[in-house]
């Protein structure tokens, strides 16, 4: 940014380039490597296979390969990744007092980190059981230990509130649009409260452990709604963690979330961390528009900002480990259910479902669109059969069981209406298939259809696909499921909800050609194969490592800290200040309002003065060789109302009106300035009020201010655009105006005037009203100001640097905003070309030393008339750069040399500054 050396070009890569380097380098890593004895020894027993259900016995080969990996890996050194998930990968069972036995789970996250090489990969999570004694919690730790797993013990009281209640009652529920609970609105508050309780308490629990564990350089990867807290706990203990966080189930849109009262906890948690992952684009989008509409932050297309700090979001869709599927296919046992698949449904084609039997699966509505199907075409009937796999889930819930009880009441209806004393329709299995039995099942399937009301991404259609490259079925899917964003392109896409559309979806499936089915085939089988679990791993860990990169790399670009102690001493030995200080957002008290969309507006638009600065601010000004201006754009009454009990100068509306507070206001205007726009701009502010609710405007003697920061968010950014469209094409059109764009506000001011730019004058003034006779060597100048307004932070810079290319110089004569027909003012600041140790060449630019002379005319204009210049001559400013400090208050991007966070910095600032002026 110009002016400021930390906003300097640099020529390291783009964050893109950095990671396509990343990634191609995986990719001839991967190619080149020869497959090691325990890869050989994963594929021998892969045959062996089927032991567990689910592919447990396969998951035991991966940890094995794994360890076996580290062993002979000739690197001296992998990257540590610390998953912290609600479970561990193992479920344990007590066989006695300090004995446990240890069960592999399978799931896509755990073959997805297994089959990773680049790093490696520890567990961190709750074991499942109960462990309430040391001498059981020592056995188990050290049993999981041999499984890379390190266990965090939590009690059954925090268990039944945080996993049972909070997770599973509240989040979950919302997560996927069913909102919140609907009981008594009394005793919902009060397990509400309690349930928060617990889940913080849970997520810090988790924290201590990775704390303990934690080795500088590690990755920490925190997944899911469960531990939306940890990355905060994290941060807390060490700011320099890489951290991130995946969700795994969709996340709503802000207007779901806004229901949440923990919501604004949440969002800022989940901010804590460096890099925030979603399956979808969709999720991404309203994670960010989330923060945006109720944390009131700004949202970027790289993420969340923040004071400055960047929250990476980006969507990473998960895969499956598809190379475990299409093998498993060729196994004898597989081989074997296949083919008695085929015979016990022969001459009958096969629709699939595979579902939990959960709210979100819309089981209900694919069996009421399958009836539908067979209402419409009766050739069908006796064609085609539909295989709905259900496996049961929180049996212990009512809403559960009801669910239950409706889907066998359809089914039992549809199979007595359409089915025969030979066959029926619907086979319906409340219960769960083993591994070879399953990818037998998706082999002989000719349709599969998957119909979830929301789901995060619903792996079962990749797994589908990848056992289907033989017969290339067809497959329906949900557009509510994240995987239709990744398989859209060969998928038949429905709207649950509509049963017809449904219908008509499977009938196409049916009667689709050949030919058809092979292209659809094609194009999702290769993303099945190309997009796998690992290979979402690794781009994860591969983003979030450059996320750090990207974040170290804006901290150069950003100005440090105002350094209090240095600015302090070089203050206490000059002999002459100089104080400038903004108003709005940097002297004015901040208001709390938690949780209230938008903020309090009433309170925020009546801008009072921090309570804590009335004596810091009476201790400096009483001060004689100290000049304390509040230089705001706020118009007179605002200033005369915070400021009129202090021996200060007030510089209102930019600087174009000027008193010392016990004076009179005088104009710094130059004369016969061009006003006649501000009619017409006033209509347009009035028209554009009207039609943005809690939007406002201000009308000033030299600008008109629109403000739309309390409207929503998008809607006030459409209209800001329409009026500056509206403003170009008629009332500015041929008007000498500035419109300055801030965040969220509108301004139309006449042309040149800024506070830079109005900063001579005021000084000028400052010099004859004070009869200085020693020139300025200390200059403090702390504001949150517009970007057209830093001109101010430039104009007392020593010495501009000369490699920067694009800076805006402000003039060292009131030239410069000087219209036609307008006479010179009074007061000429130039550069002693001999003074100061500034340099002067015609791409530098020297203030360390500025001459005030004398001149005929006169333009200051009090209340009470005009005022002759003096008739002297000396150097206003001795400034050296080690004694100019310029100070930007919550803005990163600027031309000020330092930065401090908020008003209660710079309180702080001024006390100390005030107490080592006059220690008491």
């Amino acid at each position: 940014m110009p002016g400021n050396k930390y906003n300097g070009y640099s020529s390291i890569p783009g964050r893109t380039e950095r990671l396509l380097r990343e990634r191609e380098f995986r990719r001839r890593n991967r190619a080149s490597s020869q497959p090691n004895e325990a890869s050989d020894n994963y594929r021998e027993n892969d045959e062996n296979e089927g032991r567990s259900r689910d592919g447990d016995n396969n998951v035991e080969q991966l940890l094995v390969a794994a360890e076996e990996r580290e062993r002979i890996d000739e690197r001296p050194c992998r990257q540590r990744l610390l998953v912290v998930a609600n479970r561990l990968p193992v479920s344990a069972v007590r066989k006695g007092e300090d004995s446990w036995s240890l069960e592999i789970s399978a799931g896509g996250l755990v073959s997805a980190l297994l089959g990773v090489k680049e790093f490696e990969a520890r567990w961190i999570g709750w074991a499942g059981v109960n462990v309430p004694d040391e001498i059981g919690q020592r056995a188990l730790t050290k049993a999981l230990a041999e499984k890379r797993c390190i266990p965090v013990f939590l009690d059954e009281e925090i268990v039944h509130q945080y996993y049972n209640g909070y997770c599973n009652n509240i989040l979950w529920p919302l997560f996927h649009y069913l909102g919140l609970p609907q009981e008594d609105r009394l005793a919902t508050t009060r397990s509400f409260q309690s349930q928060f309780a617990a889940y913080k308490k849970a997520n810090q629990m988790f924290a201590d452990v990775v704390n303990k564990h934690y080795e500088e350089g590690d990755v920490i990867w925190c997944h899911d709604y469960h531990l939306m807290f940890l990355p905060e706990c994290l941060k807390k203990y060490n700011s320099k963690m890489k951290v991130g966080w995946f969700l795994h189930t969709p996340f709503p849109s802000s207007e779901i979330l806004r229901t949440l009262p923990s919501r604004l906890e949440l969002l800022r948690s989940v901010l804590a961390a460096d890099l925030v992952g979603f399956h979808t684009y969709d999720y991404a989008r309203h994670f960010v528009s989330a923060c945006t509409r109720i944390l009131g932050l700004e949202g970027t297309p790289e993420g969340v900002e923040d004071q400055g700090k960047l929250t990476r979001v980006a969507a990473f869709p998960i895969g499956i480990d598809s190379e475990r599927f299409i093998r498993a296919l060729e196994l004898p046992q597989v081989q074997e259910h296949i083919r008695g698949l085929k015979e016990r449904f022969d001459g009958r084609k096969v629709m699939l479902g595979v579902d939990r039997l959960d709210m979100i699966k819309g089981i209900p509505q694919k069996i009421l669109a399958f009836e539908k199907f067979l209402e419409d075409t009766p050739d069908w009937r006796d064609k085609v059969v539909l295989l709905q796999i259900a496996v049961p889930t929180r049996t212990d819930v009512p809403e559960y069981q009801k669910l239950t009880s409706q889907v066998h009441e359809i089914v039992g209806r549809i199979n007595g209406r359409f089915g025969t004393w030979g066959a029926v329709p619907i086979h319906h299995l409340d219960r769960s298939l083993d591994f070879h039995a399953l990818c037998a099942l998706y082999a002989v399937t000719d349709v599969a259809l998957v119909t979830s009301l929301r789901d995060g991404m619903n792996l079962v259609s990749y797994e589908f696909v990848a056992c289907q490259d033989s017969k290339k079925g067809v497959l329906i899917l949900s557009e509510f499921a994240g995987a239709a964003q990744s398989l859209g392109a060969g998928a038949i896409l429905v709207n649950p909800w509509n049963i017809i559309d449904v219908a008509s979806a499977i009938a196409q499936a049916f009667n689709m050609s050949q030919e058809e089915r092979e292209k659809r085939h094609r194009l999702n089988f290769q993303h099945v194969k190309t997009h796998t679990a690992q290979e979402w791993a690794e781009t994860f860990v591969s983003e979030l490592n450059d996320t750090i990169v990207e974040a170290q790399l804006r901290k150069t670009e950003v100005p440090p800290k105002l350094p209090f102690e240095d600015a302090i001493d070089r203050y206490m030995r000059s002999n002459n200040r100089l104080l400038i200080l903004g108003f709005n957002a940097t002297l004015t008290e901040p208001i709390d309002t938690p949780g209230r969309r938008g903020g309090d507006q009433i309170k925020e638009m009546e801008l009072k003065l921090h309570p804590e600065l009335k004596e810091p601010l009476t201790a400096l000004c009483s001060d004689p060789s100290t000049t304390v201006v509040v230089l705001s754009g706020s118009d007179r009454a605002v200033l005369d109302e915070n400021f009129g009990e202090y021996e200060m100068w007030l510089a209102a509306e930019n600087g174009m009106f000027l008193r010392l507070t016990k004076a009179d206001w005088m104009t710094t205007m130059p004369e016969h300035l061009n006003m006649e726009w501000v009619e017409s701009v006033k209509h347009v502010f009035e028209y554009f009020t009207e039609r943005t609710p809690r939007s406002h405007f201000e009308l000033r003697e030299t600008s008109l201010v629109w403000n739309y920061k309390y409207a929503d968010v998008e809607f006030g950014k459409l209209q800001a655009r329409d009026m500056l469209q509206h403003l170009w094409t008629g009332p500015i059109s041929n008007a000498s105006v500035d419109v300055v764009q801030g965040s969220k506000s509108v301004e139309v001011r006449a042309v040149g005037v800024t506070k830079g730019a109005a900063i001579d004058r005021i000084l000028g003034e400052i010099v004859h009203s004070k009869s200085m006779t020693t020139p300025i060597d200390y200059v403090l100048c702390i504001g949150h100001f517009l970007a057209k307004d830093e001109d101010v932070y430039t104009f007392f810079e020593p010495e501009l640097p000369s490699d920067t290319i694009g800076i805006p110089r402000p003039r060292l004569t009131t030239d410069a905003l000087k219209i036609p027909g307008e006479r010179k003012s009074p007061w000429k600041l130039q550069p002693n070309k001999g003074g100061g140790g500034g340099k002067a060449s015609h791409n530098r630019t020297s203030r360390s030393s500025l001459n005030l002379e004398k001149r005929s005319t006169t333009n200051h204009v009090s209340g009470s008339g005009r005022r002759p210049s003096p008739e002297f001559s000396w150097n206003v400013l001795d400034l050296k750069g080690e004694n100019y400090f310029s100070c930007a208050v919550g803005r990163t991007r600027t031309n000020a040399r330092y930065l401090l966070g908020s008003s209660d910095e710079v309180v702080s600032f001024l006390k100390e500054l005030s107490l080592a002026s006059f220690p008491s």
